[in-house]
């Protein structure tokens, strides 16, 4: 058993925490950090989880790739998170590089090379407070407590963050319907892309918009990549897909 580790998260908070800001007066304020402090934080953190788990071989760090593919599809996404990276990021992944084993995808965000991985070696657990990996097949830990999601739990909560959107990621999803709002009606209508469609049809918006969102929130599996090309495989539903009676999507080259 592997523990697969959203590093991004990690790092960022780890990083961040060992930033100290001097006030030099006037209009400067000067932003400083000690590499050995961030190192150790993020040391401190990763003790943390390994001591949480007993009996696994190893862990695999991942990060995120700078390039998105998401983009591709929604040329703003993510377009408000402007602010850098915290004093030391970058050198805290390569130091992290010599010491465990670390997974950066093309064009991927480290959600989607966990996916990736833990559909195509099962057996491992996902370590990740996002809710976007309650996607995941598998066994995850949000840093609070550890739960099993199944597959078609996986495919719901997918059509759920398609219907309620990810303000953080930059997505809006159907306006006016939330994570609970967007359960009621999957429960009442079933959880189909029929009722997906016409959830943004009833807010004057089209399937396509419909589309957009699902490719934004779906997080990668094993089938969906390409491991020829290194490319993802775009999310496309048939007009019959339904989580409950075992219709499953098609997909397509993202090229």
């Amino acid at each position: 058993m592997k523990l697969l580790i959203d590093a991004d998260f990690t790092v960022y908070k780890s990083c961040s925490a060992a930033e100290t800001e001097i006030d030099w007066g006037d209009d400067t304020i000067l932003v400083t950090s000690r590499f050995s402090d961030a190192m150790g934080a993020t040391r401190r953190e990763l003790t943390k989880i390994q001591n949480k788990f007993g009996s696994f071989t190893s862990m695999i760090l991942f990060f995120s790739d700078s390039k998105n593919f998401r983009k591709k599809i929604m040329s703003d996404y993510k377009g408000h998170r402007n602010r850098k990276k915290p004093c030391g990021y970058k050198r805290v992944i390569n130091k992290l590089k010599e010491e465990y084993e670390v997974i950066i995808m093309p064009t991927l965000e480290a959600d989607d090379a966990m996916g990736i991985y833990a559909t195509k070696h099962p057996g491992n657990i996902i370590v990740s407070p996002d809710k976007d990996m309650r996607q995941i097949p598998g066994e995850l830990y949000n840093l609070d407590k550890t739960f099993t999601v199944n597959k078609d739990e996986g495919e719901k909560w997918h059509l759920i963050q398609t219907l309620s959107g990810d303000q953080t990621d930059g997505y809006g999803g159907v306006p006016g319907i939330g994570v609970k709002r967007a359960e009621a009606l999957f429960e009442e209508s079933g959880y189909s892309w029929k009722t997906v469609v016409k959830a943004f049809k009833d807010k004057d918006l089209s399937e396509e918009d419909a589309l957009v969102n699902a490719r934004l929130a779906r997080i990668l599996t094993v089938d969906d990549y390409d491991f020829k090309t290194r490319a993802p495989i775009l999310w496309d539903p048939s007009p019959s897909y339904t989580v409950d009676s075992g219709t499953r999507s098609k997909v397509k080259s993202a090229k």
